[in-house]
Parts: C-alpha cells; sequence; structure tokens
C-alpha cells in the first residue's frame, strides 16, 4: 500500500508482453498482480493527464472544512507520501490536536504549488506546516534544480503570508537511494535543500523543523529504526518528528499572541 503511494514515475506497460489468461482458467497470484499493476498505472497515467496537482484528493474535504468556522487555530500539513503517511501511521497525532493532512503521495512542489490555494490558503489556517522536496530529488515529474524546488517552496510560503498564514519549513528527511527510481543518488540534494530552506527561513523569521538531524545515520541515510524502505518513516520515526513540529506550532502560536 505505501509502495502505491510513492509511485508517480509510471513504467511504460506493453500489452503484448502482459500474460495472456484463457477465459475460465483461475488466476495465479502472479497474474492477479499483473493486472492490478496494470490497472494502476491506468488509474495513475488519467489522473496525470486530467488532474495533473490532484486538486480532486481534497476537494470534498475542503468544502466541509471552508463552512465550519472554527478555524481561529487551524494547522495545515502540506506534503508528499511523508505527509499522508503520517496520518496512516499515527491518525491520533492529526485527529487528537486538530490538525489538517493534505499530503499526497508522489508529489513534486510544482503539483504542491498548484494546489497550494485550494488546499491551503481558502481554508483559512493559521498556521502552515511544509514538508516538501524529496520527489523533485527522486525526478518524479522530471528533473529539476535544486534552487527551483526551493523556489517553489518559497512561493508557497509568500502566497502564505500574503494571506496572514504564518509558515514553519521543514527539511527534507535523509534519504540514500528511492526505489522506485534507482540510480538516484540523493544525499547531496537533501543536504544542499535543506542549507536553502534553513538559510531562507532564518534570514525572514520562519520556523523550520530540522527532521533531518534527529532522523539521520552515519552514511547520510535515514536511519534504519525510523523506516522499514529508507524513505518513509515508521510510526517510531513520526514519533519522533511529532515533538519538533510541535514545538515549532506552539512557537508561531506564542509569536501570534504578542
Amino acid at each position: 500500500m505505501l509502495f502505491i503511494m510513492w509511485v508517480t514515475v509510471i513504467p511504460y506497460v506493453s500489452v503484448s508482453a502482459q500474460t495472456t489468461v484463457v477465459e475460465g482458467t483461475p488466476k495465479t497470484e502472479a497474474q492477479k498482480k499483473e493486472e492490478a499493476w496494470a490497472n494502476f498505472v491506468r488509474a495513475v497515467e488519467d489522473r496525470m493527464r486530467n488532474d495533473w496537482a490532484w486538486l480532486g484528493r481534497y476537494a470534498a474535504d475542503n468544502e466541509a472544512l471552508v463552512r465550519d468556522p472554527n478555524n481561529a487555530h487551524r494547522v495545515v500539513f502540506m506534503g508528499n507520501s511523508i505527509t499522508e503517511g503520517w496520518m496512516q501511521k499515527n491518525p491520533d497525532f492529526f485527529n487528537g490536536n486538530h490538525y489538517i493532512n493534505r499530503g499526497i503521495g508522489g508529489q513534486t512542489t510544482p503539483q504542491m504549488l498548484v494546489r497550494f490555494r485550494q488546499d491551503v490558503v481558502n481554508l483559512h489556517p493559521s498556521t502552515v506546516v511544509i514538508l516538501a522536496g524529496t520527489n523533485d530529488i527522486a525526478e518524479n515529474t522530471g528533473p529539476s534544480k535544486i534552487e527551483d524546488v526551493a523556489g517553489n517552496i518559497i512561493s508557497m510560503t509568500e502566497l502564505a503570508q500574503t494571506h496572514g498564514i504564518r509558515v514553519i519549513l521543514c527539511s527534507v528527511l535523509p534519504a540514500l537511494s528511492f526505489p522506485w527510481h534507482p540510480g538516484i543518488e540523493p544525499a547531496p540534494s537533501i543536504i544542499a535543500l535543506n542549507k536553502l530552506l534553513k538559510d531562507y527561513a532564518e534570514q525572514n523569521g520562519l520556523d523550520y523543523v530540522d527532521y533531518y538531524s534527529s532522523l539521520v545515520d552515519v552514511d547520510s541515510g535515514l536511519k534504519k529504526a525510523f523506516s522499514e524502505d529508507g524513505v518513509h518513516p515508521n510510526l517510531a520515526g513520526y514519533q519522533v518528528m511529532e515533538p519538533l513540529v510541535q514545538a515549532a506550532i506552539q512557537h508561531t502560536v506564542n509569536a501570534k499572541k504578542k
């Protein structure tokens, strides 16, 4: 299930390469998996053509929230599968604190920027927590310069600030490789992007949550105790992240009271 969340780089699937199944013959497990994968590929390709930023993902949820007047201390988490998976691994963290999760697996920063108004600004939160950049480095929507990735995150920040929303920027989590895109060595790019984000936060008086330092191992990867795949945190990993981001949220709340 987690694997399905990550993948947006879809390999070409040849119909002729698929196994032929004689009608009436029970399908093997391998054939069932092949069919499920082919269906998944078609669904993703269709969405990428018709709703590239997946504006429809949270449309109904957003509509309900817009009608809810209790938004004075609303906090939105914007991100990719690391944010989306957080809700799945520890829903109590979001539900218990009335945090709103707007993570979408596989997304890059340009996709998030397109949906930022709908999934963040229009909800009128007091604060947005932005965790993004992993999939840009993984080239999910094509190669990107690190400066452009940072630029997209800065654009989200500026859009939020224009509407009176306080911004918390987060470091990209460590990773040594991406299972869905072999051959990429992300560690140096992650370090470079985090430096750009931290410097920007310091220069502009923003809170910066350094998940990276608490999760990284000696090889610049994600500690095995905190992940099964080297990219996405497990529950233990999220439990390390939670007090870090909550401290930043509390700081923004206190700063707003002054």
